[in-house]
């Protein structure tokens, strides 16, 4: 049916009913009378050789005509419409030559015409020169380049032939009555049909004679030609037209601006507001629907030399609030090319500006890298210098940890050795004492006698022994304290001789310092293995350890009570973990667990402390939502990251369409989470953007406090012993299982 929107959404508003009395109206509905009787109507009306008598009594009838035309055109079917606008019938030109037949009194000055002026004949002719003759402006732009001279060439075709006088009073008749306003009621009803208005954009004088109707003195019909003019305007390559149609208003009303007669028009209907707002509409659409802005600027600078800007401000404040809107609406899309200039050269001066500061602070840039340049340069110069100093320090160190080390050896020596030398003064005088006994026992008892008293064996044994205190053990009886002392001579003199050699075996202890072979510990109880990251023997030198003695720690602990507390318990609790895990299993019977058993018991402890659920905490996820979800909750979460191995078997326990309600409520989470789109790249976003300003923050101080804590670390004496404790508990405690070691790697 061809209907605008509105009414088609009227209509569907319709009940069923209605909208079946409305097709049987349609089915009863005969067309009156067909196209080509109007036409040859109007053609009639066209005549030129009809005389003036037969044409007033023709005249009469020709807006009761044109009327019947506009009902039909409006509410008979599209195809009487196409019909009427078909090559055969050519509808459209009858009626445009029509309408231009009807206000041709108005564009030629009759009263002049009808008393003989030669003037006006003049006039009249002037308008059937060519336009084309015209040259158009070359500062103008394009578009408005081409508009003018598709209106030349309309203008051209419309005025090649002079209308007679008798065509001049007969179109006064027609004037004088309301047939322009229906002819252009007539091409508003076309032109409510895409077909229509296709025909009327492309037809070379119709959008013209459209124009050409503001001259009519009618306030509606000039109202009326604007609303249309408008609609042609809107649509892509209306605009150019609109143009070309009032460049040739201008040269047929012998305008010295384009449109001025419109701005007439305007300033002097004050009094009708629908013209106004129609005509504001109009210029509103003209001016603002051009996408280039110099082609904009110079139509609007048209109106403004047409004292459009001044008539605004004037008819700002009218009571019509649909004229103010207009209104308003023109005043604030206009260009203020003033302050657009102004706006320009502060910007060029700013421009400048910026590049004045950027250079400058490119040179102080300059100058501040040089100084950080030569600044790091001296720090690490300095730090070089403090590295070597520490370096040679420790060597001093060495150096008298060795030497005290040796020294403490060679007093010990030294101790033993005088107390071996006062052992022997004291036993000297004894043993000559002695023998000074014995020698005098000898004498009394003689040779003889202790020959015949021993067996041969015995003298035999005797025999190659020469010292005579070798007899010393078997004295008679009433001398029994004398035979043990003897024995300690052999025993005490021996050690005296080594003392000399003493110093290769102080080297020797000297030189496997550093790696010593440590003995095994045997404890009391069983203790717990002391997790570490061993260093091999070959690895301690250079570390802290080479100067640690945990050895002798040990002997300032209190192992015993160390033993107490850190002993392995009994087996007891180990079987009732078990049997609180039976427990625990029993009363998760009824759900179904897809995830691993401590991976479902850990995500449940970090989900009871979001207090969220699990819809909240995926929705949060979306949103990066980091006041719903804290940044500490964000950084447990991503620890529970679903594998691909969750994954699979959630999506195979969906698949299978399972209930999900059978799920526990962390596999439920679960499921949900792992539908998150890029999960890990929004969680590692989240914590990203929760910990920036922290970060920021806390990294300056941190960096700017690493060189001075590195140096503290380093040359801490507390730090040494600390670890030279933890060595020896360490060693302590694995020494029955592991061995001992010789350091540590402190990662572990």
């Amino acid at each position: 049916m061809n209907l605008p929107p509105d009414k088609a959404r009227l209509l569907r508003q319709y009940d069923n009913e209605k909208k079946w009395d409305l097709i049987c109206d349609q089915e009863r509905f005969q067309v009156k009378n067909p196209p080509h009787t109007y036409i040859q109507k109007l053609q009639s009306f066209l005549d030129p050789s009809v005389t003036r008598k037969k044409f007033r009594r023709r005249v009469q009838e020709s807006t009761k005509v044109l009327r019947e035309l506009e009902i039909s055109l409006r509410t008979n079917h599209i195809g009487w419409v196409r019909e009427f606008l078909n090559d055969e019938n050519k509808g459209l030109d009858v009626l445009v030559d029509y309408l231009s037949f009807a206000q041709c009194s108005v564009m030629f000055d009759f009263e002049a015409l009808e008393s003989g002026d030669d003037g006006a004949f003049d006039k009249l002719r002037s308008w059937s020169r060519s336009i084309e003759d015209l040259q158009p402006p070359s500062a103008l732009s394009a578009p408005f380049t081409n508009s003018l001279a598709r209106s030349a060439r309309q203008s051209v075709l419309r005025y090649s032939t002079l209308p007679g006088r008798r065509a001049l009073k007969n179109s006064r008749l027609v004037s004088q009555k309301d047939d322009v306003h229906v002819c252009i009621l007539c091409l508003r009803a076309i032109m409510n049909y895409q077909y229509g208005f296709n025909l009327v954009m492309s037809h070379p004088h119709a959008v013209n004679e459209i124009a050409l109707s503001l001259n009519n003195k009618n306030p509606r019909t000039k109202a009326l030609v604007l609303e249309l003019l408008a609609a042609v305007c809107l649509v892509r390559g209306g605009h150019e037209i609109i143009l070309a149609a009032f460049d040739n208003f201008k040269e047929v009303c012998k305008e010295l601006h384009r449109f001025e007669k419109l701005m007439e028009y305007f300033r002097n209907e004050d009094s009708n507001i629908d013209f106004m707002v129609a005509c504001m509409q109009f210029i509103n659409i003209v001016v603002h629907s051009v996408e280039d802005m110099n082609f904009r600027v110079h139509l609007q600078y048209e109106f403004t030399k047409l004292g459009l800007e001044e008539f605004l401000q004037k008819s700002r404040h009218t009571e019509s609030e649909k004229l103010q809107v207009q209104i308003q609406a023109y005043l604030d899309n206009v260009f203020d090319v003033g302050g657009l200039l102004e706006d320009a050269e502060t910007k060029n001066v700013a421009l400048e500006k910026v590049e004045e500061l950027e250079e400058h602070v490119s040179h102080l840039t300059e100058k501040l890298l040089d100084l950080e340049n030569e600044n790091m340069m001296r720090v690490a110069e300095l730090e070089k210098q403090l590295l070597q100093r520490e370096k040679e320090l420790e060597s001093i160190k060495e150096t008298y940890e060795n030497t005290s080390h040796q020294v403490h050896t060679l007093r010990r020596l030294i101790k033993e050795k005088e107390e071996a030398f006062q052992r022997r003064c004291h036993l000297e005088p004894t043993a000559r004492d002695l023998e000074s006994v014995g020698s005098e026992a000898l004498a009394r008892i003689g040779p003889e006698e202790l020959n015949e008293g021993m067996p041969p064996s015995d003298l035999d044994l005797l025999a190659p022994a020469p010292p005579p205190e070798e007899a010393l053990p078997l004295p008679p009886p009433p001398a029994p304290p004398l035979p043990p002392p003897p024995p300690p001579l052999p025993d005490k003199c021996p050690p005296a001789p080594p003392l000399p050699g003493a110093a290769p075996s102080v080297v020797l202890t000297v030189g496997l310092s550093a790696i010593r072979i440590k003995k095994p510990i045997k404890t009391k109880f069983r203790l717990p293995v002391f997790n570490w990251t061993a260093l091999k023997p070959n690895q301690i030198s250079g570390t802290v350890f080479s100067e640690l003695d945990d050895e002798k720690i040990l002997e300032d602990l209190d192992l015993d009570k160390f033993e107490e507390l850190f002993k392995t318990k009994a087996q007891g609790p180990a079987l009732d973990l078990i049997c609180s895990k039976n427990k625990t299993a029993q009363k998760a019977a009824s759900k179904v667990t897809l995830l691993e058993a401590n991976r479902a018991k850990n995500l449940a402890i970090t989900l009871r402390k979001a207090g969220r659920s699990a819809e909240e905490i995926c929705r949060a996820i979306h949103t990066f939502d980091l006041q719903t979800l804290p940044v500490d909750f964000v950084e447990c979460l991503m620890r529970f990251l679903p594998t691909e191995a969750e994954v699979k078997l959630l999506r195979q326990y969906e698949r299978e369409r399972q209930p999900l309600e059978e799920l526990a409520a962390e596999d439920r989470f679960m499921l949900l989470f792992s539908k998150v789109e890029r999960l890990t790249q929004r969680m590692a976003g989240m914590a990203f953007l929760g910990n920036f300003q922290d970060n920021l923050q806390m990294l300056t101080p941190q960096l700017n406090a690493i060189i001075a804590a590195s140096a503290s670390v380093k040359s801490s004496q507390k730090l040494k012993q600390m670890l030279e404790i933890i060595l020896a508990l360490g060693n302590y405690m694995n020494s029955s299982k592991r061995g001992a070691v010789y350091g540590f790697k402190l990662q572990s």
